[in-house]
C-alpha cells in the first residue's frame, strides 16, 4: 500500500483541469498506470485512486454476491461517474464536468491526502468539513483509534 502525504491547495482552470503540485506528484506511484477519480462514498468530495490501489479494491469488489439486492445496489452507486484519468506530461489533471458539479467544486480546491488515495475538495467546503474544535477530534480519535490493536 502507498501512503500518501500532504494537503495542498490548487487552482482550477475554466476547462476543469488542475496542476498537480510536484511534491504530490512525487508520491503519486507509476503515473504511467494512470488514475481513477470518482465521487467520495461519504462526502461532497472526489477521490483520486492510484491504478494499483483500484485494482486492489476492485479484487474485493468483485467477491460481493451481485444477486444480494443491497450488493448490487452498492456496487452501481460505488461506481457511478468513474472516469480513468491520467496527468499530463505538463503535471496537469482533467476533471470531468459530472464530477466537478458533484464535488461543487469551483475555482480553488484542496487536494487532501487519505492514506492512499487523494481527496480533491472545493476549498471552502474543505474547511467546513475539517472544522472541529480539539475536544470534538479528540472525542473522534478516541472512539476511533481505541478500537486498533497496535500490538498487531
Amino acid at each position: 500500500m502507498t501512503s500518501i502525504i500532504g494537503t495542498y491547495e490548487c487552482k482550477i482552470e475554466a476547462k476543469g483541469r488542475v496542476l498537480v503540485p510536484a511534491s504530490l506528484r512525487k508520491q503519486l506511484p507509476a503515473v504511467a498506470d494512470g488514475f481513477v477519480l470518482k465521487r467520495s462514498v461519504f462526502e461532497k468530495c472526489l477521490e483520486l485512486w492510484p491504478m494499483a490501489e483500484w485494482d486492489a479494491m476492485m479484487m474485493k469488489m468483485n467477491k460481493l454476491n451481485r444477486f444480494d439486492k443491497k450488493a448490487d445496489k452498492f456496487i452501481r452507486t460505488f461506481m457511478a461517474g468513474v472516469k480513468m484519468v491520467d496527468i499530463d506530461d505538463a503535471g496537469r489533471l482533467l476533471i470531468a464536468k459530472d464530477l466537478l458539479s458533484f464535488g461543487n467544486i469551483s475555482k480553488e480546491i484542496v487536494m487532501s491526502s487519505k492514506v492512499n488515495i487523494v481527496e480533491i475538495w472545493d476549498k471552502e467546503l474543505y474547511e467546513a468539513t475539517i472544522a472541529m474544535d480539539e475536544e470534538d477530534f479528540g472525542d473522534l480519535a478516541e472512539d476511533v483509534m481505541s478500537k486498533l490493536n497496535f500490538d498487531e
